[in-house]
């Protein structure tokens, strides 16, 4: 991932925190037939291996499991994003010499991956998916709410993924590279927009 000095995220507990944070996942294998990819919910476990390890699963009927994969596999994680008009910045009206941005966060995870079929695994890794998203409801779902047999067949059309992270990579662009002035324009431009995530975004500008 192409990333300039001022953008680089190399803090292990911001880009831990990035993943941890992110809804969804690119699950990516290079593979004899091309690229395959999978959006997918992934968990990040930072006790195993020196950069943790992503555990998820994906449908049996999904032939991504089964294609052999060249190399590492790759999961990207998206933070918030959003665009930056040229109009928000006070170097406009100073200068002119201003263009159109795009403000995001993202991580690159890149490991080995292992794809298994054992039913206690996969039920484990489906009991700490289930929990990580349903803890902030005030009445959680769990799994053992339904009935044993049924989960039992469910678990049966799925594969599970575990991916030792090798490497990782940080990108927070956030206008850091702009002046205060700038970057005022920016976080206040982005905080008055009816977009859920530009608003998102607009409180990751540094001040």
């Amino acid at each position: 991932m192409y990333s300039p000095p001022a953008f680089r995220e190399d803090d292990i507990r911001l880009i831990f925190e990035h993943i941890r944070n992110a809804r969804l996942a690119n699950f990516i294998t290079s593979t004899s037939e091309g690229l395959m990819a999978t959006p997918l919910p992934l968990f990040l476990d930072e006790t195993e291996a020196a950069h943790g390890v992503l555990y998820g699963h994906l449908a049996r009927a999904n032939s991504q499991w089964n294609t052999k994969a060249i190399g590492d596999a790759l999961a990207i994680f998206m933070g918030p994003d959003a665009y930056v008009t040229p109009s928000w910045y006070q170097t406009k009206r100073d200068t002119g010499k201003v263009v159109p941005t795009w403000n995001y966060i993202t991580v690159h995870a890149y490991g080995a991956i292992e794809f298994f079929e054992d039913t206690a695994r996969l039920l484990d890794v489906v009991n700490k998916l289930t929990n990580l998203h349903e803890q902030p409801r005030l009445e959680p779902w769990a799994v053992s709410d339904a009935p044993e047999p049924y989960i039992q067949s469910q678990l049966k059309g799925i594969v599970g993924i575990r991916m030792v992270i090798s490497k990782l990579e940080g990108k927070r662009k956030m206008s850091q590279n702009r002046s205060a002035e700038d970057r005022a324009g920016v976080n206040k431009g982005l905080a008055e927009s009816d977009d859920v995530n530009d608003k998102m975004a607009s409180q990751l500008i540094p001040l």
